[in-house]
């Protein structure tokens, strides 16, 4: 598997681009803006995009998501709880996949598995691969997404974090902005994180 990041927009949204090197199949995950760049990457290294993955449905995490389609085909997958207008949500276009917990996509020889993690967003999914997890604004770096935009509700972000600490295993974190991390690491020094195993 190999991941970059490109990070894109005014508020430096992480999106990236997750290849099977046997085949070239790509994921998208969170295309927030500046499409002539992805599409770049795509052309310059002969990807093919099979799936546009949304975390959530801020405008930071969306906003080339048509125009990677368009250009692409690939259809875009996001929960439907953050699907629509509004603050927080997006409308995908027509052909779009509205993905639940548990749901398994195939980009050649990977599987992604979809987590349902509301708290920033009612719609906030993260998506494990392999030992890559791709967690938008649920868990940064020592951190955690912000509750006090419309649609948050911290003690679902409390419980979503402890479902993220109670995983097998370790984890290298991809999230939505900032460096990336590691699950063991935000087990032990991420206060967030050791606040919601204590108190859920």
């Amino acid at each position: 598997m190999l991941i970059k990041c490109l990070t894109v927009g005014q508020i430096e949204t992480n999106c990236y681009i997750v290849t099977d090197p046997d085949t070239l199949q790509c994921a998208i995950v969170d295309p927030g803006d500046e499409s002539n760049t992805i599409m770049n990457y795509l052309e310059d290294n002969r990807l093919t995009a099979k799936y546009i993955f949304l975390t959530h449905g801020h405008f930071d995490h969306t906003m080339a998501a048509n125009a990677v389609h368009d250009e692409t085909g690939a259809p875009v997958c996001m929960h439907e709880k953050d699907e629509g207008t509004g603050d927080y949500r997006f409308t995908p276009p027509a052909g779009s996949i509205r993905y639940r917990e548990g749901d398994q996509f195939h980009v050649g020889n990977l599987t992604f598995r979809v987590m349902e993690t509301p708290g920033h967003t009612p719609g906030g999914v993260c998506l494990l691969c392999g030992e890559a997890l791709f967690c938008g604004d649920t868990l940064f770096r020592d951190s955690c997404g912000r509750t006090d935009l419309p649609g948050g509700d911290m003690p679902a972000l409390l419980r979503s974090l402890k479902r993220l600490y109670d995983l097998p295993g370790d984890y290298e974190v991809y999230p939505g902005h900032m460096e990336t991390s590691t699950l063991d690491r935000e087990r032990r020094f991420n206060y967030y994180m050791r606040h919601a195993a204590e108190v859920s």
